[in-house]
């Protein structure tokens, strides 16, 4: 169980962050005339950062120990 949850905290935690950082984009840049399809909306803003920040997490992840088949 604790492997599991140690899996998943680091996917969860970027995803989370990136969240509150697109919320923090939308209130000091956002789009005021609604023209910009992302940030004029404070939802799908999160949902965007969100999905960077899984992907970074995935980026700075441990890496492979040992061999790696690729």
């Amino acid at each position: 169980m604790k492997s599991k949850l140690k899996k998943w905290l680091r996917p969860f935690l970027f995803t989370v962050g990136g969240a509150f950082a697109g919320l923090g984009y939308f209130y000091a840049v956002g789009c005021s005339t609604g023209s910009c399809p992302i940030t004029s909306n404070p939802i799908l803003t999160m949902i965007y950062m969100g999905a960077v920040g899984l992907v970074l997490s995935g980026l700075f992840g441990k890496g492979c120990d040992g061999e790696c088949n690729m």
